[in-house]
């Protein structure tokens, strides 16, 4: 069918297109009963306004902007994600906006694709995920004065708001969880360096390395693929002293890091634990299920999703800092076995 316009019902109401925008867009010129007459046959021929002209006019466009420097390949495999952009629509579909996505190959075509949103009003706001630890989004954002939201921190963000959680503390616990079961040579399988949390991570993890007096402690960089991930755990476990225990930064790389100690005739938890970040149904399906770090990612999309409007709104708006994440025990970590084959 047709989409119906301001001259269907202009026709139907038997007065002039002008008089029809007056009455849809709440401005005085027309009276109140022939107001009424215009809303009613608009909410008759199921009428809505067009947002592309709406935006092109000045007024809000009701939708927010998410634009994600990653593979358009390890989207679509990786939960976080998935449920972090669950929560987003959770909230804004709830309050009638709409949310735009789009992948982007670096943080220059991302502040592109900003910039052009905001200078043809097609977002009121936008979301900013993977925090670098000199991210030029951030000075320009503000610089645009476009409403914005990043998510991460809490240190970078400037003067825009932000909503977080802490990645130091649960690294922590969850080494200091492996050594008390014995496990001496420790591997950590982290993202992209480039990115804050994964320095925060990072520094944690050789911390408190340090701190337990774990000498052969070791972080790889990666790309948070399953390739990347398996690549990796291949090249740890063939070394003379291959690590006990590995800490993957996300579930993907954690899942693949198995598969390969499955491969190589390794027993998990026997010869190798494994905990993965991220903890999602994945980490259950597997043979042993996965000790995973856990928490509520399509809430943390909710909280992003209020706070961004909150800011459209022009209200004033801080950080928030979320609960942090919780380490769930399953069946890939254990104690370590010695050589000849006993529980240490």
């Amino acid at each position: 069918m047709k989409r119906p316009t301001i001259a269907d019902i202009a026709k139907r109401a038997g007065v002039s297109k002008g008089a029809v925008s007056y009455a849809l867009n709440g401005r005085p010129g027309v009276s109140a009963e022939t107001r009424q007459r215009i809303l009613a046959i608009a909410e008759e021929v199921g009428w809505q306004p067009n947002s592309a002209a709406r935006a092109l006019s000045g007024s809000m466009s009701n939708v927010v902007g998410l634009a994600l420097c990653r593979p358009a390949r390890v989207l679509g495999i990786e939960p976080f994600f998935m449920e972090l952009i669950s929560g987003l629509e959770a909230e804004l579909s709830a309050r009638d906006y709409g949310l735009t996505l789009q992948v982007v190959a670096d943080a220059e075509a991302e502040l592109a694709v900003h910039r052009r949103w905001w200078a043809e009003r097609r977002v009121d706001g936008v979301l900013v995920c993977d925090l670098r630890v000199d991210d030029p989004r951030v000075p320009a954002l503000e610089a645009l004065g476009l409403p914005a939201v990043v998510i991460g921190g809490p240190t970078n963000t400037g003067a825009l708001p932000s909503v977080w959680h802490d990645d130091a503390r649960p690294l922590a616990e969850t080494v200091e969880y492996l050594s008390a079961l014995g496990h001496r040579r420790i591997a950590h399988v982290a993202g992209l360096p480039e990115l804050l949390h994964t320095r925060v991570r990072t520094d944690a993890f050789h911390e408190v390395a340090a701190r337990l007096e774990l000498p052969e402690a070791e972080t790889v960089s990666s790309d948070y693929t399953g390739e990347a991930g398996a690549r990796i755990t291949r090249r740890l476990l063939s070394s003379a002293r291959r690590p006990t225990a590995i800490l993957y930064d996300n579930d993907v790389m954690a899942i693949a890091g198995l598969g390969v100690a499955q491969e190589m005739r390794l027993d998990v938890p026997g010869d190798l634990s494994i905990v993965a970040w991220d903890d999602s149904p994945l980490c259950q399906l597997t043979h042993p299920a996965l000790t995973a770090l856990g928490r509520d990612i399509p809430a943390y999309g909710v909280i992003a999703a209020k706070r961004l409007l909150a800011a459209i709104a022009g209200e004033d708006v801080g950080d928030y800092r979320d609960l942090p994440a919780q380490l769930t025990t399953r069946g890939s970590t254990g104690a370590v076995r010695s050589r000849a084959g006993k529980v240490t």
